[in-house]
């Protein structure tokens, strides 16, 4: 990792987008502006079209990657000129190269302040799935719902559980999300009631990006896995717990997940990442051959959540916690997935499950957090949180740092709205009450 990389902008040297960086997403100069691609380099964003159309990133092969509503053309162009674009732009931007350093009129057609522009789903989300990888946060849900001395069922260590979620349900930090509706069984009543829900919380969640797809019948191999990954965002996987509670037996989560999905704008390349790499939690039992892995598999990436009530000023962060927990690494989840012969496509998003550390404050959701809100949350203003009440803002950050070089994510986040009212007759309380 070399830290002589300088970059000829001013950049903060605790910015998430560093020339070390340089995730990929989707701008607008409007919001119902043309949509292309952009590189955040510092509080800019480099317009990737106009370099195109210059002839400064031309790829070989291939015409107009960047002039695209969404990353999946140049990703589908593969690992080789991921790699050459991300050199090309290290070079264009380095504070050694005159080429857009000197050159006003392009400089100015190509960087735009990131806070002037409107940022959107980077990918066209061919499908959505999301493990349950955390140990610790599947041992908390366990000992909460179920016998504390079997809180993890057999198969949690021998495989990476996971689900098929909505793909169409994705959506990108800044949009509210509406509190969903659905049935929730009460305990002191004999049958369910139609509400709001009462629980609405969030899932502090990572997600990678398939960046190669398969044939129908064909396999990833543990050793090819990571050559399948294009990049990572933030992930804040929105569950509605008593939803949930009521509707997962037999088949798992419905209505519970399929409201909202939220990433991050900017995905960072496994490149950028590469540097940040960590061996992850010892497995026991050993995985069976095909899941097996004797290298470096994780990331240290720091993470954390922040609540803002709509009555303070400020945001609190509640909860501080590092991918490198992460039992199943993302080779593991995605030769898991395709073990059966399920084809991948690029763009496919596949969430790591909610990412909990050691110690009650690293834990990834308000569920663990309030356990269940027996311990509810104070905020910094003295109010008190079980789960999320609408107009609250939820944030989630993460970054790595090592040897003075700064990759981060920037940010997911979104804020709750009421949840809507139906037209049809209506006998039952949509009211809800939460600590």
């Amino acid at each position: 990792m070399s830290s002589h990389l300088t970059c000829f902008l001013e950049i903060d040297s605790q910015s998430d987008f560093t020339i070390h960086n340089l995730p990929y997403g989707i701008f607008s100069e409007t919001p119902q502006g043309t949509k292309r691609v952009g590189v955040a380099i510092g509080d800019w964003v480099i317009d990737l079209a106009h370099l195109e159309a210059h002839g400064l990133l031309a790829i070989n092969g291939h015409q107009d990657c960047f002039n695209q509503a969404t990353l999946n053309k140049f990703i589908e162009t593969g690992k080789h000129n991921w790699q050459k674009v991300r050199t090309t732009l290290q070079s264009l931007l380095s504070a050694e190269n005159p080429t857009l350093r000197d050159d006003v009129v392009l400089r100015q057609n190509a960087l735009f302040k990131q806070n002037t522009v409107t940022l959107h789903l980077p990918i066209q989300v061919s499908g959505y799935t999301d493990f349950y990888s955390s140990k610790e946060h599947a041992t908390n849900v366990g000992t909460m719902f179920r016998d504390p001395k079997n809180a993890l069922l057999p198969n949690w260590s021998e495989l990476p559980v996971g689900y098929n979620g909505r793909a169409s349900s994705v959506i990108v930090s800044g949009k509210d999300i509406v509190r969903p509706s659905g049935q929730i069984k009460l305990p002191d009543q004999e049958r369910p009631v139609f509400s709001a829900t009462r629980k609405l919380d969030f899932e502090l969640e990572t997600a990678f990006i398939v960046g190669k797809a398969t044939e129908l019948g064909e396999p990833i191999a543990i050793a090819d896995a990571w050559e399948h990954i294009f990049g990572m965002v933030l992930l804040n996987d929105w569950s509605a717990r008593d939803i949930q509670q009521w509707e997962y037996v037999p088949l798992g989560p419905f209505n519970a997940k399929t409201f909202a999905s939220a990433i991050s704008p900017w995905v960072v390349t496994m490149q950028a990442l590469e540097p940040f790499k960590v061996k992850g939690p010892e497995q026991q039992p050993k995985p069976l051959c095909y899941l097996e892995e004797n290298i470096a598999n994780s990331y240290d990436i720091h993470l954390s959540i922040e609540v803002q009530s709509p009555q303070s000023a400020h945001a609190d962060v509640i909860c501080q916690t590092n991918f490198k927990y992460m039992y199943w690494s993302m080779a593991q989840q995605l030769t898991h997935h395709t073990i059966a012969g399920c084809n991948v496509q690029v763009g496919d998003l596949m969430g790591s499950g909610t990412i909990s550390g050691p110690t009650e404050d690293a834990y990834g959701s308000l569920l663990e957090l309030t356990w269940n809100t027996t311990k509810p949350l104070t905020l910094s203003n003295g109010e008190k949180r079980g789960f999320l009440q609408d107009g609250d803002r939820v944030v989630m950050k993460g970054y790595c740092e090592k040897a003075g070089i700064r990759v981060g994510f920037g940010e997911v986040a979104n804020s709750i709205l009421p949840a809507r009212q139906f037209s049809f007759h209506q006998t039952e309380d949509l009211s809800y009450e939460t600590v």
